[in-house]
């Protein structure tokens, strides 16, 4: 049986070289982040069962990451970490997407139980997958496909899911590509000349069978509308 994966996004060295000993001494797998943006690439570039993520990062903050994971459909499991312990902080943490919130200092044993709970909840909320309907056709961004009216299915790859999710999550506003390179690529946008947005854009059209839920607004940006047949 594989073992679990935890991203533990701490800038503290010290304090996350402690995080990461006792995740490995219990058996799962341990990847490390410094800082925000380091932390948000690595949430995204590969598979993860859950995330340790603390509050006050360089670049970008806790907060920060957790809602663009949220914001471009990640449902990786997230525990919060942070030495302040007010509420109005657990409370944005929590209704960020947070699973669990966790006030600094903490002991190894209350870590890890915290970690086992949140993995033991998780498959129900993945079963409970993001489902859309769509003039016929079926989203399923858990599952990374396109049901059709007949029966025929599409997979995405992962990175045609992020942007369909991203898209769908600000449906009606147009989003420029810079945006797009940055959220769902993870990359610095600034000087970069590249095709790959209007690639992935052409590709999920044709998934889509080219129904006009992805617009493109010259000069600005793409569009995403559930309504098809409405006017541009």
């Amino acid at each position: 049986m594989a073992r679990q994966r935890i991203l533990i996004v701490e800038d503290d060295r010290a304090i996350r070289q402690g995080l990461v000993d006792a995740p490995e001494f219990a058996g799962y797998d341990v990847v490390e982040a410094a800082d925000g943006e380091s932390g948000l690439l690595a949430a995204t570039s590969g598979h993860l069962d859950l995330v340790l993520l603390d509050v006050l990062l360089p670049g970008r903050d806790g907060f920060s990451l957790l809602e663009e994971l949220r914001a471009r459909g990640r449902e990786v499991p997230v525990i919060m970490l942070t030495a302040r312990g007010e509420e109005s902080d657990r409370v944005r943490g929590l209704r960020s997407g947070a699973d669990d919130y966790v006030v600094k200092p903490f002991s190894a044993d209350e870590l890890l139980a915290r970690v086992d709970a949140v993995l033991r909840r998780a498959p129900r909320r993945v079963q409970a997958s993001r489902r859309f309907e769509l003039e016929g056709r079926t989203v399923d961004l858990s599952l990374r496909c396109i049901t059709f009216a007949d029966g025929r299915e599409v997979v995405l790859s992962e990175r045609e899911c992020d942007l369909l999710a991203y898209l769908m999550r600000h449906e009606g506003r147009c989003i420029p590509r810079q945006e797009l390179l940055s959220a769902v690529w993870g990359l610095n946008p600034q000087g970069i000349r590249t095709r790959t947005v209007d690639m992935h854009i052409a590709r999920l059209r044709e998934h889509l069978g080219e129904a006009g839920f992805i617009r493109t607004i010259r000069s600005k940006g793409y569009l995403f509308v559930k309504d098809a047949s409405a006017d541009a």
